[in-house]
C-alpha cells in the first residue's frame, strides 16, 4: 500500500494510487452488476432532456436531495440561543450527533445538545424513564441554566407526551420542581428545520409569558420602549446578529434579540470551554413580553411564533431576510418608525457606498441569469437583491417553501421588469434544480454546499450563499444583512463572475483575449 506513517496521504492522492484503482474497478465489475458505460451514458443524456423534466416534476410520492433538514435541528439552533441553555431532544443518540455534527461542520465550533437515548424498548414502551434519568443526568452533569426540550421521529411516532414526562420527571427529582424546562414537540417527518425553530422559540416564549407549564401565574403585560428582535434560522447569525446589534446601538434603540446564538458559534480561543457562551437572559426572555413591539428578520421562520406574540398586544413586523437596498432601507425605515429614532448619518453613509458599489460593479451583473434556491426567507431577500442589480433570478426553488411563499416570489418578479422570464417553485427538491439547469440553462446558481453536485453535473458555476456550507470557512462570520451586509453578498457574486470569466479566457492564443488584470 502507499500509504505509510513517513508520509501520510491524504485521500485525495491516496485513492488515485494503482492499487486503489484496481480495487474500484474490480468492486465495480464483480460486485455492483452495473450497466454498461455506454448505456449509463445513454440514460445520463436522456435525463438532460425536456422530457425527462417532465417525468420528474410529475413524481409525487418521491423527493430526491430535499433542500432542507428536520424540525430538530432548527429546535437545537433556537434553544442555544438562550443564556445557560443546553437542548435535550428526547430521541435517538443518532439523530442528536447528526445535529451536533451538522452545525460543528458549518460553523466549525462544537455544538452542545444531549439526548434521551432512545432505543428499542422504549419505541416500544415509551421514553418516560429515558426523560426521568436524562434530565436528572443533563442538570447534574452539565449544570445549565434552562434545559429546552424537542423530539424525535421515534417520540413522536409513539406519542410520548412531553409536558407530563417533564412534570413526572421533576415529581421524581431529576430536577428542581421551579427549574425552567421549556418544551416543544418537533416531529422530524413533517415541516423543516425552519418549523422545528419556530416550534421551539414559540415554546420558550409561553413557558416564560404564560405561567412557567402551570408552575406560577401568567406574566401582566407592562409596556415599555424596547423592541424584540427574531432573527430566524440563519446559517449567518453570527454576523447577522452583530451586525444587527452595531445598527441598533448607532440608532440608540432599545433592544432584546430573542434566542441570540451569536456568540456561542463563535467563542474564542483562550484556554477556556464555553459550553455556554452569551444568549438572551431569561430574565430578558421573560421580559420581553413588556416590548412595544417585535421584529422578525424572517416571517417564514416565525409563522406560529409572531401571532402568539400578537395575541399577547404587541405590534409585530417580518421581514424576508433582507439584503440589498431596498430591503435595509424598508428595515431601517420600520425601526425609526416603531421607536421613533431618526436613521443617523452613519448609515445614509453606508446606504451610499453601497449605492456606489453597486454602481460601479452593475454592468457584470446587469442580465445575468441565477438559480436559487435554500430556505424561503433567504431566497425572497436574495431574488430581491439581484432584481435589483438588474439580474435575473430565473429559477427559485424552496423545498420547505408553500403557496404563500410561492406567491410573495410572484408578486416580486410582478414587481420588476427583470422577473418577466422568472419561475418559482414551491416544495421541489435539487433534483427537480437539476432538470431545471440541464433543460433552461443560467449563468449561476446560488446555494447551500450540496449545490457542488449540480455544479459539477451541469456546469453552473456555484455561489455558496445559505445553510450549510461545510466546505468553505468561515463565511457565517460576515453578515448579509443591513447595507454592510449587501456589500458581502456582492463581492462574493462579484468574485465568482469574475472567477469564470478568468477561467474561460485562460489558453494562451486561443481564449486568452480577455484575459486581462482589469475587470
Amino acid at each position: 500500500m502507499s500509504q505509510n506513517a513517513e508520509k501520510v496521504l491524504d485521500h485525495f492522492n491516496l485513492f488515485r494510487q494503482p492499487e486503489y484503482v484496481e480495487l474500484f474497478e474490480n468492486k465495480k465489475k464483480e460486485f455492483e452488476f452495473a450497466e454498461s458505460d455506454d448505456k449509463v451514458e445513454e440514460v445520463r443524456e436522456w435525463a438532460k432532456t425536456w422530457e425527462y423534466r417532465e417525468k420528474n416534476f410529475a413524481r409525487e410520492a418521491l423527493t430526491v436531495n430535499p433542500a432542507k433538514a428536520c424540525q430538530p435541528l432548527g429546535a437545537v439552533f433556537a434553544a442555544v440561543g438562550f443564556e445557560g441553555t443546553i437542548p435535550f431532544v428526547h430521541g435517538s443518540q443518532g439523530c442528536v450527533a447528526y445535529y451536533r455534527s451538522h452545525f460543528s461542520r458549518h460553523f466549525k465550533e462544537p455544538s452542545s445538545c444531549v439526548s434521551s437515548s432512545m432505543t428499542e424498548d422504549a419505541a416500544v414502551f415509551g421514553g418516560l424513564s429515558n426523560m426521568v434519568d436524562g434530565l436528572a443526568n443533563t442538570y447534574n452533569m452539565y449544570q445549565p441554566k434552562m434545559i429546552s426540550v424537542s423530539t424525535t421521529c421515534m417520540a413522536e411516532v409513539i406519542g410520548d407526551d412531553l409536558n407530563a414526562f417533564i412534570k413526572t420527571a421533576k415529581e421524581k427529582g431529576s430536577l428542581p420542581a421551579e427549574f425552567d424546562v421549556p418544551f416543544a414537540h418537533t416531529p422530524a417527518f413533517v415541516g423543516s428545520h425552519i418549523t422545528g425553530y419556530d416550534n421551539v422559540l414559540k415554546g420558550i416564549l409561553w413557558h416564560f409569558w404564560d405561567g412557567k407549564a402551570g408552575t406560577t401565574a401568567p406574566l401582566t403585560r407592562v409596556p415599555n420602549e424596547k423592541i424584540n428582535f427574531i432573527g430566524g434560522f440563519d446559517g449567518y447569525t453570527v454576523g447577522n446578529l452583530r451586525e444587527v446589534k452595531r445598527i441598533f446601538e448607532v440608532m440608540g434603540v432599545e433592544y432584546t434579540i430573542l434566542a441570540d446564538n451569536s456568540d456561542v458559534w463563535d467563542t474564542p480561543t483562550d484556554g477556556t470551554f464555553r459550553m455556554y457562551d452569551g444568549g438572551t437572559t431569561l430574565e430578558e426572555t421573560a421580559n420581553a413580553l413588556h416590548a412595544k413591539a417585535t421584529i422578525s428578520m424572517q416571517e417564514f421562520s416565525t409563522e406560529k411564533t409572531l401571532p402568539f406574540i400578537a395575541e399577547h398586544g404587541q405590534e409585530t413586523v417580518a421581514f424576508n431576510h433582507p439584503i440589498g437596498v431596498k430591503a435595509t432601507d424598508a428595515f431601517l425605515m420600520e425601526i425609526s418608525r416603531i421607536t421613533g429614532k431618526p436613521i443617523p448619518e452613519a448609515l445614509e453613509k453606508e446606504r451610499g457606498r453601497l449605492v456606489d458599489a453597486i454602481a460601479d460593479s452593475t454592468a457584470h451583473i446587469h442580465g445575468q441569469k441565477f438559480a436559487i434556491y435554500g430556505d424561503p426567507d433567504l431566497c425572497l431577500g436574495l431574488a430581491a437583491f439581484l432584481l435589483e442589480l438588474g439580474a435575473e433570478p430565473t429559477h427559485v426553488l424552496a423545498t420547505n417553501g408553500g403557496k404563500a411563499w410561492e406567491k410573495k416570489v410572484q408578486e416580486l418578479f410582478d414587481s420588476s421588469p427583470f422577473g418577466k422570464n422568472c419561475h418559482v417553485y414551491a416544495g421541489k427538491d435539487l433534483w427537480h434544480m437539476r432538470s431545471l439547469l440541464f433543460t433552461e440553462p443560467v449563468d449561476f446558481l446560488i446555494g447551500n454546499t450540496y449545490g457542488k453536485y449540480l455544479e459539477r453535473d451541469t456546469g453552473t458555476p456555484l455561489i455558496r450563499i445559505g445553510f450549510p456550507v461545510f466546505d468553505r470557512h468561515h463565511h457565517h462570520r460576515y453578515p448579509v444583512w443591513g447595507y454592510q451586509g449587501a456589500m458581502n453578498v456582492l463581492v462574493w457574486i462579484l468574485d465568482k463572475i469574475f472567477d469564470e470569466m478568468d477561467k474561460n479566457t485562460i489558453v494562451p492564443a486561443k481564449t486568452d483575449y480577455s484575459y486581462d488584470i482589469i475587470r
